[in-house]
C-alpha cells in the first residue's frame, strides 16, 4: 500500500470520526438540551455526508454511528437476558396520610437529627428499560419484565435518537466500564393519535393508551417499524456502576444529563415531605397540560447514603414511593348510543355506559365524536370498550376492549332527527350529520343554552330554568328571553319574588354584553369565540359584518375559505337577519370593538403559526408573548406567514410551510424572535 493510499484512508477515518462526534452533539443538543444550534437542514448535511463516506468505506462503519440506528434484520423473537441488578417496583400511596406516614418511617429510621431531602419526578405510563454500555458504547437494552429478566431489544432501542450510542465527556474523566442506566420509553400523545389514526385508516385497532403503544412499539420483530414510531426517553437512574458514582440522586441527574441521555426538566429537589405532597398535589391538577402521559409521580430520599442505611423490604425500596392517582381509563360495556342535537342542528351521539370510575370520577356516558369514528373504531352497542377521560376531563370512547359480542352489530346514525322527525343531512364534505329544521326543539333549546350559559353568561337563568320556560311556551327564542317579565318567572318552581327579580336584572345586563360574545352566541356555523372575537375586531359592526364578500370574510385571522362559506350564508340567510335586527332592537349590542388593536413592537406586521408540542411554553402563553410585541398568530399556514413554530410531532403544518417556502422555526427561534434576536425570521 503507497503512503498517498495510506494517507486517504486516515483522513477518511479521522472525518468520519469527526462527523459521528459532531452528529452526536448535535443530536444531544437538540434532544436533551433543547437549544439546537443547527436547522434541521444542516443537521442533514452532516448525517448524510457521514452516511455517504460510511457507504463508500464500510470499513469505517462503527457499531456506535449514528448511521447504524436502523439496519438490522427482523428478530425471530426476543431472547431473555438477566439485568446486571434487579429492576424492582415501588410500593404506591395514594393518600396525603400514606405519604406522611412514610415520611415519617423514613425520618425513624435515619435518626430524628439527620434532615432529609427528596426527588421528585412525574412518573411517565410508558415501558421501563435497562440500557447497557461498556467503556461509553451502548451494547445492550432490555424491557423490565419480571424484574429480574427482561426481553433483548438492543436494536430496536437503537433506533431511538434520543438514546445515545456513546455517551459524551464528563468533566473528562474515562467512561465507566459497565454503566447501567434506567429510564422509560414513552409515546407522546400527539404522535400517539396520529398513530391511533394510521391504524384506524388501515383497517387496525387503535392503541387504547399511550403506554400500551409505546411497549407495543418497542417489542416490534422489525427494527425498522419501532423506528417509524415517534418514542422518546426519559431516564431516571443507574442500575450497575463500575466507577465513582455521585452521592445523590439528584446529582445523578446531572451527571446523566452530561453524558448525553435526556432527564425530565419537570424533576426538583425538595427539602421537605410538605412540599412533597404539595407537589404531587399540584401535579395531579395540571398532568394534562404535559405532552405524555404519567399517573403519578415518584419520589425518593435523595441521598445514596441513606437510601443504603433504609434499604428494602421484599425487594421492594424503602427509601421511594410511588405516589399514583386514579388511572384515566377503564373498561366498562357499551349499553347504548343515543343522539342529541346541538344548537347548530348537528347531531352528536353520545354512549351510554355501565357506571365505571375513571380518574377518580364515575362516568355513565361518554363522547363518539361522529358516526364515521364510530364505524372506523367498530364500537357497537352491547361491547366491553375501553373509557378515557381525554386531558382528564372529558370521557371518551377509545375503542372495543376485546373481540365482539355474537349478538353486537354495525351502528348506524338514524335517518331522522329523533326529536323532530326531519330526515337529516350530511353536507358534502363534513363528517358530521345535521337536523335542517331551525324549529327543531331541541335545536332551539341548545341555542338558548348556549346564548345563556357560554356566550352571555347571564346569572340565575340555567338550564333547568330555560328548560321549564321551553315547556310553558314563554321563551322559544332568544328574543323571548328578553320580553319575559319577573311575574312570569316568579310563577315558575322553584323562583320567588326576590330570585326572579335578580334574575330579570341579570338578563337586562347580558345587554351589555361585548359585541364579540354576541356573536358567539349567534350560533353562527364554525365561529367559536377566537373567531367571533376576530370578526368583532375586523369588522366592528354587524352591519359591516353582512355586508362584507366572502374574500372579505377570508382576511379575517382564523377564517379561511371553508369557513368563509358557512359565515357568509349565515348573514344572506333573511330569517337570520330577522333574528339580528330584532336582538338589536331589543338593546343587544350589534357593534364596537374595532378599535382594539393588536399590540405594537418589533414584530408588528408579522404572523406566526405554532405547531406541536412545546417544551417551555403552553401553547397560550407562546401565543400571548408573541402577540405583547406585535406578532399575530394563526391557526393556519399561508403564504403571509411569516414563519410556522413547530413542536415535537409538528404534524402537517410544519410540511405545507416547507411546501410554500415559510419558515420553520424552532423552539430556541422562539426565544430568540421574542428577546429580538432572532437569526431566522
Amino acid at each position: 500500500m503507497s503512503s498517498r493510499t495510506r494517507t486517504r484512508k486516515t483522513s477518511h477515518a479521522a472525518r468520519a470520526e469527526e462527523l459521528r462526534r459532531l452528529v452526536e452533539h448535535h443530536l444531544y443538543r437538540y434532544h436533551v438540551l433543547d437549544d439546537p444550534e443547527l436547522s434541521d437542514a444542516a443537521y442533514d448535511v452532516l448525517y448524510d455526508e457521514l452516511k455517504a463516506l460510511e457507504d463508500e468505506h464500510p470499513e469505517l462503519v462503527t457499531r456506535d454511528s449514528p448511521t447504524q440506528r436502523v439496519g438490522a434484520p427482523p428478530a425471530e423473537g426476543f431472547r431473555k437476558v438477566e439485568h446486571l441488578s434487579p429492576m424492582g417496583s415501588l410500593e404506591k400511596v395514594t393518600t396525603a396520610e400514606a405519604l406522611s406516614k412514610w415520611a415519617d418511617d423514613v425520618q425513624k429510621r435515619l435518626g430524628s437529627d439527620e434532615a432529609v431531602a427528596y426527588v421528585v419526578e412525574p412518573k411517565i405510563d410508558g415501558s421501563a428499560v435497562s440500557l447497557v454500555y461498556e467503556n461509553g458504547v451502548y451494547v445492550r437494552g432490555a424491557t423490565r419484565g419480571d424484574g429480574l429478566r427482561g426481553e433483548d431489544v438492543t436494536g430496536n432501542l437503537r433506533t431511538l435518537e434520543s438514546v445515545p450510542l456513546r455517551l459524551l465527556e464528563s468533566d473528562g474523566k474515562p467512561h465507566p466500564e459497565v454503566l447501567e442506566v434506567r429510564g422509560e420509553i414513552y409515546f407522546p400523545l400527539a404522535g400517539f393519535d396520529r398513530f391511533n389514526e394510521a391504524q384506524l385508516a388501515a383497517g387496525r385497532k387503535p392503541a387504547p393508551n399511550a403506554r400500551n403503544a409505546a411497549a407495543g412499539s418497542l417489542r416490534q420483530l422489525n427494527p425498522a417499524i419501532t423506528a417509524a414510531r415517534p418514542l422518546s426517553i426519559y431516564v431516571y437512574g443507574i442500575g450497575v456502576h463500575g466507577g465513582s458514582a455521585p452521592a445523590t440522586q439528584w446529582e445523578t441527574l446531572a451527571w446523566l444529563r452530561e453524558l448525553g441521555f435526556r432527564t425530565n426538566p419537570d424533576a426538583e429537589r425538595l427539602e421537605s415531605i410538605e412540599e412533597v405532597a404539595e407537589a404531587c398535589a399540584a401535579w395531579e391538577g395540571k398532568r394534562g397540560e404535559l405532552g405524555y402521559e404519567i399517573d403519578g409521580i415518584v419520589i425518593k430520599v435523595d441521598s445514596f447514603a441513606q437510601q443504603e442505611t433504609l434499604g428494602s423490604l421484599h425487594g421492594r425500596p424503602r427509601f421511594a414511593r410511588a405516589y399514583k392517582w386514579a388511572p384515566t381509563s377503564a373498561v366498562t360495556r357499551l349499553l347504548a348510543i343515543h343522539v342529541r342535537v346541538g344548537r347548530t342542528g348537528v347531531l352528536n351521539p353520545l354512549a351510554e355506559l355501565e357506571p365505571v370510575q375513571v380518574g377518580g370520577v364515575t362516568v355513565s356516558s361518554a363522547t363518539l365524536h361522529n358516526e364515521d369514528d364510530i364505524r372506523r373504531k367498530d364500537i357497537r352497542v352491547g361491547d366491553l370498550v375501553v373509557v378515557q377521560r381525554a386531558g382528564d376531563v372529558i370521557p371518551q370512547v377509545v375503542g372495543p376492549a376485546g373481540e365482539h359480542e355474537p349478538s353486537t352489530r354495525p351502528w348506524k346514525m338514524p335517518k331522522r332527527c329523533p326529536l323532530c322527525k326531519t330526515e337529516i343531512i350530511k353536507p358534502e364534505g363534513e363528517v358530521m350529520h345535521r337536523c335542517p329544521n331551525r324549529a327543531c326543539p331541541s335545536r332551539g333549546l341548545e341555542t338558548l343554552y348556549h346564548w345563556a350559559g357560554s356566550a352571555l353568561d347571564i346569572e340565575g337563568v340555567g338550564s333547568n330554568t330555560l328548560k321549564k320556560l321551553w315547556d310553558e311556551g314563554l321563551v322559544r327564542s332568544l328574543p323571548d328571553l328578553y320580553r319575559l317579565s319577573t311575574e312570569q318567572l316568579e310563577a315558575l318552581e322553584g323562583y320567588a319574588e326576590i330570585s326572579a327579580a335578580r334574575a330579570i336584572a341579570s338578563i337586562a345586563r347580558s345587554q351589555e354584553q361585548p359585541f364579540s360574545r354576541v356573536l358567539f352566541g349567534l350560533n353562527i356555523p364554525k365561529v367559536g369565540w377566537v373567531i367571533a372575537r376576530n370578526l368583532a375586531r375586523h369588522f366592528g359592526s354587524v352591519d359591516a359584518l353582512i355586508a362584507a364578500t366572502q374574500s372579505e370574510l377570508e382576511e379575517v385571522e382564523g377564517v379561511g375559505p371553508d369557513r368563509a362559506v358557512l359565515i357568509a350564508e349565515w348573514v344572506a340567510d333573511a330569517e337570520n337577519r330577522r333574528l339580528v335586527a330584532e336582538l338589536r332592537d331589543l338593546g343587544i349590542q350589534m357593534e364596537g370593538e374595532k378599535d382594539e388593536r393588536p399590540a405594537e413592537g418589533p414584530l408588528t406586521g408579522r404572523q406566526y403559526v405554532i405547531t406541536g408540542t412545546l417544551e417551555g411554553f403552553k401553547r397560550e402563553e407562546a401565543k400571548a408573548a408573541l402577540e405583547a410585541i406585535g406578532a399575530k398568530v394563526s391557526e393556519s399556514v399561508s403564504g403571509k406567514t411569516s414563519g410556522v413554530i413547530v413542536g415535537e410531532s409538528p404534524g402537517s403544518k410544519a410540511e405545507k410551510a416547507q411546501k410554500l417556502g415559510v419558515p420553520v422555526l424552532t423552539e430556541q427561534d422562539l426565544r430568540a424572535l421574542l428577546s429580538g434576536a432572532s437569526r431566522k425570521h
